[in-house]
């Protein structure tokens, strides 16, 4: 009786302090911070282990059929509990990583951000970074753009230094903006140098972009909560495209790696991604070895091409499937897919969803 008696303390130990853990690690300093929810995230994933093993080292002495039906209750119902609330901590945390917002500019290279597009302004004083390998310098009014900030080091700031930034999921920013847009060849742009310095009116646009979205993180109980911080994200895209438009004005590339990239954007901008989706096609069209152009794309951008790819074809994608006059076999016939299974996972892969289901989300509810 003691090894079930046992177990079942040690179960419920575990599940309490996991419950303690969370509750100690919630508080957050900033509007979206994770840190401390994705560290307890790990928490849970370590005490779920050890509960495992515990009941596996027990179960390879005594099996359960030998215990009483309640012993095993208990056991098994501290093992859902435990299951159950981790899984509410990894939804909440993913859930938490859409947007962020925080004054703190040594948190804007934290590993939690890797997936997401950092926009951090400087109100006041100086500091410095290291990004691809490049030292920068930013002061007051400077807007530092970077995707994937997990690339971003040496950070150093200034005593007298603040600074404010939003971090938001850089998928879903790519999905809100069309395929040939500006920020293409702007996101090309920023990855050579992502500090563009504003004048006094764009600062106070683009931080007054950064506080509506601050002030509207937390309705995330609305229904079209989504669709409200997408519009709010593409009113700060345009307000930093037209900062930036101003300081590229003149800049022109003439090196062949700037001409690779450029080419490739004109030819995906044609819409032959509706048919060819492998980087071997557009190598031979830029007279160039897949290896050599999928290594100058990722040094220039920052981004393959396979990605520069999808992102072209998800517009053409959505249209047709939008078009409910067309079968999803014929779209799969006119976008070149070997069958409608692969076809269907590649829209399960790239939308989140089988084809079907993405046709119904577009229905009237």
């Amino acid at each position: 009786a003691f090894p079930s008696f046992a177990i079942t303390v040690v179960s419920l130990v575990f599940v309490l302090f996991s419950v303690f853990a969370f509750i100690l690690l919630l508080p957050q300093h900033e509007v979206g911070t994770n840190k401390q929810i994705a560290d307890t995230s790990i928490i849970f994933n370590v005490l779920r282990i050890f509960l495992l093993l515990s009941i596996l080292c027990y179960k390879s002495i005594k099996p359960f059929l030998l215990l009483s039906f309640t012993k095993n209750a208990i056991i098994f119902t501290f093992c859902i509990i435990h299951l159950l609330f981790h899984t509410f901590v990894h939804n909440f945390v993913s859930m938490k990583t859409d947007f962020l917002y925080s004054t703190d500019f040594y948190g804007m290279n934290a590993s939690k951000l890797g997936n997401t597009c950092m926009h951090l302004l400087c109100t006041a004083g100086e500091g410095s970074f290291v990004f691809n390998e490049r030292s920068y310098h930013i002061v007051k009014n400077d807007l530092v753009v970077i995707s994937m900030p997990k690339r971003v080091s040496n950070l150093a700031a200034h005593i007298n230094m603040k600074v404010e930034w939003i971090a938001a999921d850089y998928k879903f920013l790519q999905n809100l903006l069309p395929s040939n847009n500006y920020s293409i060849g702007g996101s090309i742009s920023l990855n050579q140098d992502p500090i563009i310095k504003l004048t006094d009116e764009q600062m106070q646009h683009i931080l007054s972009d950064f506080h509506r979205l601050r002030d509207r993180m937390a309705d995330r109980h609305l229904k079209f909560y989504r669709e409200l911080m997408g519009s709010l994200c593409l009113t700060m895209m345009y307000d930093i495209f037209e900062a930036h438009a101003q300081r590229d004005a003149s800049d022109q590339h003439s090196d062949r790696t700037a001409y690779i990239v450029k080419q490739l954007m004109e030819i995906l901008s044609s819409g032959v991604s509706r048919r060819e989706r492998n980087v071997s096609y557009y190598a031979d069209r830029l007279n160039v070895s897949p290896k050599y152009l999928s290594a100058t794309i990722k040094r220039m951008t920052g981004h393959s091409v396979i990605s520069y790819i999808n992102r072209h074809t998800m517009p053409i994608l959505k249209e047709y499937l939008g078009d409910e006059r067309l079968s999803l076999t014929q779209i799969a016939e006119l976008m070149n897919f070997a069958s409608l299974s692969y076809f269907s996972r590649y829209c399960s892969k790239r939308l989140g969803q089988s084809p079907s289901e993405y046709r119904q989300s577009l229905q009237p509810r």
